[in-house]
């Protein structure tokens, strides 16, 4: 997994000295699905580099409901617990595998020493939250102005995209979870949609047509 890790620091542009760095203090996790990597007990002493794998990032209220927010992709850190880890303060939110993932954990208390010396990491970590927060807008955008039906395609269309599947392979209960509503809704919304001919359904899978 070292040299995987090093493949994909390499492919985003980091520098050979940060990387050597990197792989000798970092250390390697791998998570079985529905797992949590982050979770709102943890330090915020080491952030997540994906290197197999998919995970979502779910935002969690003081009284224990969440919803999610984004995925993270192979190559992608997390901007969110780069903030926390650099506030030293405990993170809000969980991190999830949404399929067996390894991830390249890298301890933080360097952070703000690399981000002075090496300019790719600095523009790593710029981008990292340029790309967050973009996907921080439309999700609220979603949440706000968009109805429930708007909201689940839209996280059909993100799964889809984020594991490269038309196929979905979640329950309706699962769903209602990450959307913070009911399995009831979820499935009167997919049956409006398989009449629309928009989706498929099938135990315990959705198909995207």
């Amino acid at each position: 997994m070292k040299e995987l890790a090093n493949q994909i620091l390499n492919s985003i542009g980091i520098e050979a000295e940060l990387i050597t760095e990197i792989l000798s203090i970092g250390r390697l996790k791998k998570t079985s699905a529905g797992r949590p990597v982050v979770d709102s007990e943890s330090s915020g002493k080491e952030i997540p580099l994906v290197l197999e794998g998919l995970l979502k990032v779910m935002r969690q209220n003081p009284d224990g409901k969440e919803v999610f927010l984004y995925y993270l992709e192979r190559g992608e850190t997390c901007a969110m617990s780069i903030t926390c880890c650099m506030d030293s303060r405990n993170v809000e939110f969980r991190l999830i595998a949404e399929e067996d993932s390894s991830v390249w954990m890298i301890p933080t208390r360097y952070l703000d020493s690399w981000i002075a010396k090496y300019p790719s990491f600095r523009r790593h970590v710029l981008i990292s939250y340029q790309t967050r927060f973009d996907e921080l807008l439309t999700t609220i955008d979603s949440i706000v102005f968009s109805k429930m039906d708007s909201r689940l395609y839209k996280y059909l269309l993100d799964t889809k995209q984020a594991t490269g599947s038309y196929i979905i392979n979640k329950t309706h209960e699962q769903i209602a979870r990450d959307l913070d509503t009911s399995r009831v809704v979820v499935s009167r919304l997919l049956k409006h949609m398989e009449r629309e001919e928009k989706i498929e359904q099938h135990r315990n899978r959705i198909e995207i047509l």
